[in-house]
């Protein structure tokens, strides 16, 4: 039995006994033989006094002897009944505690006082899947410099488990959208999933945790300090090489494309500097720690210094990835333009073949002549000087669809899904520049980015790995690539329904970014002075927006304050695992950041 348990029975027990003591007493002094008393060898009983004698009422000397007796006969059922009744009170004190901490589906968390309100519960699942996600996304970015440092082999069971714990989120999330889709509307349906939902989070959160001691003995940051110090500077050095390679790459976005196309990437070369600049404040005090023997402040710094510069490789690599994207999207953009008119022209023969009074050409004549006003809105923007070509693609290709429905579901001979293919093949690449563009704004900003956005985000990823299984290419595959497993050559799948889902994916990524735009602004408003939370010295307000750095026990989600000392601030450093290796607030913030 634990200490706990046996301090829950103590009060039990002791009624037990001031009920059953006295007569279990008195049992066994009639019942023993009388013994040699130790002074003077006569029986102990001979030693007491006889009490007074009392005067007996009349018919009474046959109850007494009676109920004597009786006494003796009692204490073994009493002694039963109190011990079971003390079993009974702890398991009840246990079962009580049980029930108010519970999170699985089985029951809601609420106690003997009811299950939690809805509004609460719904609170609670949306701070666990925010506080899950972000330490997720700090697991991951550690396992980035431990693949660095150990090899990719030491770090496998590691990644193993962080995919387990994304498996477990992405679950919970897609619970998160279909309640805010409004489905089911029963109260007793949504509180069955919001229990999922924080069932799944723990479930995420216990995956991290149980890998979390042998993650911390494989890098060892006290014996590695040194070690650990001279990569992280090799690793910083490497990233601030890198940022003028940046730069030149967004300047030429901004002289080649609309403002609009290099927008999701505008600031982020700011950003990385900031994350660098923290990044040698937390080095150049890591190497002060480290000459003073402080080994453990040393290895603080130096695991925040790691988290920063990950986050400005990730934000360097976004602007590439998008230098990238724009230019796939412009070459792709001659094509789409030539089948669209390709379409528009076969429209207009169908629908002179139907009549203008056909009750079904309605709905083509429609889809013709927004498709003919897109494609034309697209050449007048191309022959006027620079524009997106992402968000050109993304129009053509959405009204072309829709008329590319039409068609196929008019009479005549049957169109194939070839066009169909290259319908999908375009709203992948604004899918995935989309996806991309709301994954990074959130992980290098999930101090500030709440629920909302995150779940559009993890709805859009979901989407999109739908449109590829459905395409019957993997990702990255070209016209000619192979297929997926069963699909040889590629030419199996169902591209229409792909090409929906590519599109739903594109619609909730970008409603995803604009939900993390917002919460970021926000977020900057709750900073004192100006605001601007990147040009605080030394990258200290960059730090918690970025999660690199969790508040302290007085924390509240926003920067240090200007008095804190050093570049934690009186925070600390975000570490591999779920909840209970990264402490207890995470999270604690409804529907924000929470790091």
């Amino acid at each position: 039995m634990t200490r706990t348990a046996a301090k829950a029975l103590l009060p039990a027990l002791a009624a037990v006994w001031w009920l059953t003591g006295p007569a279990l007493a008195d049992a066994g002094a009639s019942g023993a033989r009388p013994g040699p008393d130790r002074a003077g060898g006569r029986p102990a009983e001979a030693l007491r006094p006889d009490p007074p004698p009392r005067p007996a009422a009349p018919g009474s000397g046959a109850l007494a002897q009676g109920a004597g007796s009786g006494a003796g006969d009692l204490v073994l059922p009493i002694a039963v009944a109190g011990g079971a009744g003390a079993l009974a009170v702890y398991a009840y004190a246990r079962r009580r505690r049980r029930t108010a901490t519970r999170t699985t589906p089985h029951g809601g968390p609420g106690g003997l006082d009811g299950p939690l309100p809805l509004p609460e519960l719904d609170a609670r699942a949306r701070r666990a899947l925010v506080g899950t996600e972000n330490a997720l996304l700090g697991s991951e970015e550690e396992l980035h410099t431990a693949a660095d440092l150990c090899g990719e082999e030491a770090v496998r069971p590691f990644r193993e488990a962080a995919a387990r714990a994304r498996e477990e989120l992405t679950a919970a999330y897609r619970l998160r959208q279909q309640l805010d889709d409004a489905y089911p509307d029963g109260e007793s349906a949504r509180r069955r999933m919001l229990d999922e939902i924080v069932a799944r989070c723990t479930r995420a959160g216990r995956r991290l945790d149980a890998e979390a001691g042998g993650f911390r003995r494989l890098r060892d940051p006290r014996r590695n300090a040194l070690r650990d110090l001279a990569a992280a500077q090799r690793l910083h050095d490497e990233a601030e090489g890198r940022m003028l390679h940046a730069e030149a790459a967004l300047g030429v976005m901004r002289e080649r494309y609309a403002s609009t196309a290099s927008a999701p990437v505008a600031g982020v070369v700011v950003t990385a500097r900031d994350r660098l600049a923290f990044a040698a404040g937390a080095l150049a005090e890591a190497h002060r720690a480290a000459g003073d023997g402080d080994t453990a402040a040393a290895a603080d710094r130096v695991r925040a210094a790691e988290a920063a510069v990950a986050q400005a490789g990730r934000l360097v690599e976004a602007v590439d990835r998008r230098a990238r994207e724009l230019a796939e999207a412009a070459g792709r953009l001659p094509e789409a333009l030539a089948d669209t008119e390709a379409d528009l022209a076969a429209a207009r023969t169908l629908l002179d073949a139907l009549g203008p009074g056909a009750v079904a050409s309605g709905p083509l004549r429609a889809r013709e002549a927004v498709a003919g006003t897109v494609a034309a809105e697209v050449r007048r923007e191309r022959d006027a000087g620079p524009l997106d070509p992402l968000d050109a693609l993304r129009r053509i290709e959405e009204a072309d669809g829709a008329l590319d429905r039409e068609l196929a579901e008019a009479p005549g001979p049957d169109r194939g899904t070839l066009r169909a293919r290259a319908l999908l093949e375009r709203a992948l690449v604004g899918a995935r520049a989309a996806v991309h563009a709301a994954d990074d704004a959130i992980a290098v900003h999930r101090g500030a980015v709440g629920g909302e956005a995150r779940t559009r985000a993890a709805e859009a990823r979901r989407r999109l790995g739908r449109a590829e299984g459905l395409s019957g290419r993997p990702e990255g595959a070209g016209a000619g690539g192979a297929g997926v497993s069963g699909a040889p050559g590629g030419l199996a799948g169902d591209p229409r329904s792909a090409l929906v889902e590519a599109q739903r994916a594109d619609a909730l990524a970008r409603e995803a970014l604009t939900l993390a735009g917002n919460d970021v602004r926000a977020w900057r408003g709750r900073v004192p002075g100006d605001g601007a939370a990147e040009t605080r010295p030394g990258g200290a307000g960059g730090a918690v927006l970025g999660g690199i750095v969790l508040p302290g026990e007085s924390g509240t989600g926003g920067p240090p304050p200007p008095e804190a000392t050093g570049v934690l601030g009186g925070g600390r450093p975000a570490r591999f695992g779920g909840g209970a290796a990264r402490g207890p607030n995470e999270g604690d913030r409804e529907d924000e950041g929470g790091s």
